[in-house]
């Protein structure tokens, strides 16, 4: 009697994401067209077509933009990613557009950027450094909790703190039932009834700062984000931009695995 034929194994079919394809949002935000939230938008309005026929959903998968046009016009293949920084003044949203019509980022970039995209937001009250991109990847890469990447702040508030007290962030902070991770705090210096601080998480919670800093009883006057991973504000001016070099962000992308 012939031995069983051998059957061979069964090799799991691909997803289309797996297979390297990717959702059009994903791809139009990569190529700088816009950030995802805002090419949903975008389709939404009907502006986006493949092949000449308007798309109505953002769970299109594509391999590549060939064929794609946004408000009729064919979107160019992703460039190299850039990555710029960007002294915001307090006051500003970070936002494209506004429904009360305050003023943001976007309306006193100066002229002659690319289409960029802010990677995570500073507050309205909140100034310092803001990094901006032109690739959506990037963008995602840098804000995700998983990358771990340090932002560094310096604080002023009014009140008392301790040492010891700050140091305990370390460890971690649950403030009505959210939870903070650690946070590495250190007193500068007192001046009369303030306290200057800096501190240093991987987070980045949405006011994240001042809710922990009000969790120890004080009260933020004014916020400044000094660095983001190794990009520094140093003596940017407030306003202004400046391109971080290709080599330089190369060489960062590489720590992130």
């Amino acid at each position: 009697m012939p031995p069983p034929r051998r059957q061979k194994p069964t090799q799991p079919r691909r997803s289309a994401v797996e297979s390297g394809d990717q959702r059009i949002a994903k791809l139009l935000a990569r190529a700088g067209v816009a950030s995802r939230r805002e090419v949903e938008r975008m389709i939404a309005e009907g502006r986006i077509a493949l092949d000449g026929k308007v798309l109505d959903t953002p769970a299109t998968i594509l391999a590549s933009l060939k064929g794609v046009t946004v408000d009729g016009k064919q979107v160019a293949p992703a460039a190299p990613a850039r990555l710029f920084r960007y002294h915001k003044a307090a006051g500003l949203l970070t936002t494209e557009r506004d429904p009360k019509g305050r003023p943001t980022i976007y309306t006193r970039l100066p002229d002659g950027l690319p289409r960029v995209m802010p990677v995570g937001r500073l507050d309205l009250s909140t100034e310092g450094l803001l990094l901006l991109t032109t690739d959506g990847g990037l963008k995602r890469q840098l804000e995700l909790p998983a990358t771990g990447v340090e932002r560094t702040y310096r604080a002023r508030a009014y009140g008392q703190v301790s040492q010891a007290a700050l140091e305990d962030l370390i460890e971690g902070v649950t403030i009505d039932g959210v939870r903070y991770g650690s946070i590495d705090a250190n007193l500068e210096r007192r001046t009369g009834a303030n306290v200057w601080i800096e501190l240093k998480l991987r987070e980045g919670k949405n006011r994240e700062v001042r809710r922990v800093l009000e969790h120890l009883g004080l009260k933020v006057s004014r916020l400044i984000r000094t660095a983001y991973g190794p990009f520094a504000l140093t003596d940017l001016p407030v306003g202004a931009v400046d391109e971080v070099r290709p080599h330089d962000l190369a060489a960062f992308r590489k720590t992130l695995g």
